[in-house]
């Protein structure tokens, strides 16, 4: 090898190796004081993808917990009401049958009766003033409470929609109804494509004209009409959840997460669930004015979001005690078989409220399972193996210092060139 001065090969060398040693001594520094291996994507794209995706999970599971916890809390409400109703109830039944009793006078009769009375109008008070967070529980709304709980993706999210039929002395109790399942729905691609090829993707702030129209079946067997207004595809969405069509939501999705046949996998477009056999929703005549495309009609979806929610029955009933009294010995016997039916309508509505509780705290259960096993899944991709670690940051900073030291070394080989004019 010549000796010279004009590139020090060797003094290149000595500092790209020392430079790759100290970026990955910085790299195992990180690691030991964060705790994480993976700090950038950088330092493993696919891997800070899962996490971010797992992180994402775990969030929206820890809250779906707390959700379902508080879907619990507003049935214990209304249940710990009712179980108030069912005492006046049971005190209504001791009145009634003592006044149904020839042995009372007119003035004995007159003050079972106003006792009577008085209890209706507390059953009154308890539909009205009985609330959670504020806001009065039994409404009655067809629309009821929906619980949502899931992972934050379509296939992972369910809701339970709680019914709280209305409590007055008129109608008191619910029985009649049952509890149904269904992931059923329409979609409503509003992407713009020829084939399968997309040319314009939709979007929530797309303009849109037209609508949907839903037709509900009433109990009696008369219809009811509700046709969308929203000029959005946003104001869409946000309208039919706030229509109060009781078992039909909506929300923004894809081809791909509702199966639907036509269009792009990546089309965006509205996901309408219904578990709801009394609604029958017609075909959209929607037209996105942003992208072009016309919506003339519903793609059936059978991935649309888990819902559970209460349908009315045909024979529906509650209990109508406002029109009796205690007036007379004939009032009062009648009015034993009227209050029995209400308690036997208001220990149904209870067993319908029990057992949403108990849904409600197995969807508790089961969220707080996965997120504690998605939290131990990304712990051991994104975790610092301390062990490792420890050993690299040894091997660094021994590399480290050897590094200088050649550097230096390779520095002063050249000096020596000097000796040679001397």
């Amino acid at each position: 090898m010549a000796l010279g001065v004009l590139n020090n090969i060797s003094a290149l060398y000595a500092e790209n190796n020392l430079n790759n040693t100290n970026t990955s001594l910085q790299n195992v520094l990180t690691q030991l004081s964060s705790g994480s291996k993976i700090n950038s994507g950088s330092d493993d794209a696919a891997g800070l993808s899962l996490i971010n995706g797992l992180q994402a999970n775990s969030t929206a599971l820890t809250q779906s917990a707390t959700n379902a916890t508080e879907g619990s809390g507003l049935l214990q409400v209304a249940d710990g009401a009712l179980s108030q109703v069912t005492n006046l109830l049971n005190r209504a039944v001791t009145l009634a049958t003592e006044t149904a009793n020839g042995t009372l006078n007119s003035t004995q009769e007159a003050a079972a009766n106003q006792e009577y009375q008085s209890i209706l109008s507390e059953i009154n008070n308890i539909g009205q003033t009985t609330t959670y967070n504020s806001n009065q529980v039994f409404t009655g709304a067809a629309a009821g409470t929906n619980i949502y709980t899931g992972d934050s993706s379509t296939t992972g999210s369910s809701i339970d929609n709680l019914y709280f039929a209305p409590l007055s002395s008129s109608t008191v109790g619910d029985s009649g109804g049952s509890v149904v399942q269904s992931s059923s729905g329409q979609y409503i691609d509003l992407a713009k494509f020829t084939g399968t090829t997309t040319t314009t993707q939709a979007l929530p702030g797309d303009t849109v004209s037209g609508g949907v129209k839903f037709t509900v079946t009433n109990a009696d067997g008369t219809t009811t009409n509700f046709t969308t207004t929203a000029t959005t595809v946003s104001g869409l969405v946000s309208e039919i959840n706030k229509d109060g069509i009781a078992g039909v939501t909506a929300s923004l999705s894809t081809n791909a997460a509702t199966g639907a046949a036509t269009g792009a996998s990546t089309d965006v477009g509205i996901l309408i669930s219904n578990t709801n056999s009394s609604v029958v929703i017609a075909d959209a005549t929607l037209l996105d004015t942003t992208s072009g495309e016309a919506a003339t009609s519903l793609q059936t979806s059978t991935k649309s979001t888990e819902t559970i929610s209460y349908q009315k029955g045909v024979n529906e009933t509650s209990t109508n005690l406002a029109a009796t009294d205690l007036s007379t010995q004939g009032n009062a016997q009648a009015a034993l078989t009227t209050i029995n039916a209400a308690i036997s309508n208001v220990a149904a509505q209870r067993g319908y409220l029990g057992a949403q509780v108990n849904t409600l705290n197995a969807v508790s259960q089961v969220a707080t399972t996965q997120q504690e096993n998605i939290t131990s899944a990304q712990n051991a991709v994104q975790a610092t193996d301390y062990a490792s670690a420890t050993t690299q940051l040894s091997k660094f900073e021994i590399l480290s210092q050897t590094g200088i030291s050649a550097l230096a070394q390779a520095n002063s080989l050249q000096q020596e060139v000097t000796k040679l004019l001397q």
